[in-house]
């Protein structure tokens, strides 16, 4: 089932989400659908706040497609594992260490922000230690976009949003377009509340 994506403004973006607690089919059920959600949407990750829900959890997919190399490396839990066996992966109660002092600068976007862009400047390489939706625990060493991804996507379960780690520049930019969005997004909110 696809969910509405939550856009900027909304509060629950900038809240730091509860750790998950139950692991059963009803958390399997909402991967399921931030997945199905992130492909129709044409994201390759999605996090819980960005569909109302204030929890620390996040759906990943960069499954190359048929035809293109994988172009980052994915060690779960000390075994080199091709991303297209791997994909897509489910996080709950992830924590990101970042391994060296690599940065990596790279446009980024979102799905609660629609039409803007922005470079950001990332660590290269991650350890993300987490839980499956049955809450097994794993370890994810990875680097390049995944490794941006999983920080990109984390950041979200912190109440922190891409643009607050947008170069200045790019933040000033596209400074209207924020401004815009945030007021379309607090006056559907409104509308939603009234209607009750």
């Amino acid at each position: 089932m696809i969910i509405p994506v939550t856009h900027y403004g909304n509060p629950v973006l900038r809240r730091k989400g509860d750790p998950v607690e139950t692991f059963d089919d009803a958390l399997k059920r909402l991967a399921d659908d931030m997945v199905e959600t992130m492909h129709a949407t044409n994201g390759i990750g999605l996090a819980a706040p960005q569909v109302g829900l204030s929890m620390q959890f996040f759906v990943i997919d960069l499954k190359p497609a048929a035809g293109e190399e994988q172009d980052f490396a994915l060690r779960l839990d000390g075994k080199d594992v091709p991303a297209a066996l791997a994909m897509p992966m489910a996080f709950a109660n992830a924590r990101v260490e970042t391994l060296d002092d690599d940065l990596w600068e790279c446009r980024e976007g979102c799905l609660s922000f629609p039409g803007i862009r922005g470079t950001v400047v990332r660590c290269e390489n991650v350890r993300v230690s987490f839980q499956d939706v049955a809450g097994t625990p794993h370890v994810l060493e990875c680097t390049g976009m995944l490794a941006r991804c999983c920080q990109h996507e984390n950041d979200h379960c912190q109440g922190i949003v891409f643009t607050d780690r947008m170069e200045a520049r790019d933040r000033l930019r596209n400074a209207a377009k924020l401004k815009s969005l945030k007021r379309d997004t607090l006056a559907e909110l409104k509308a939603k509340r009234k209607a009750k």
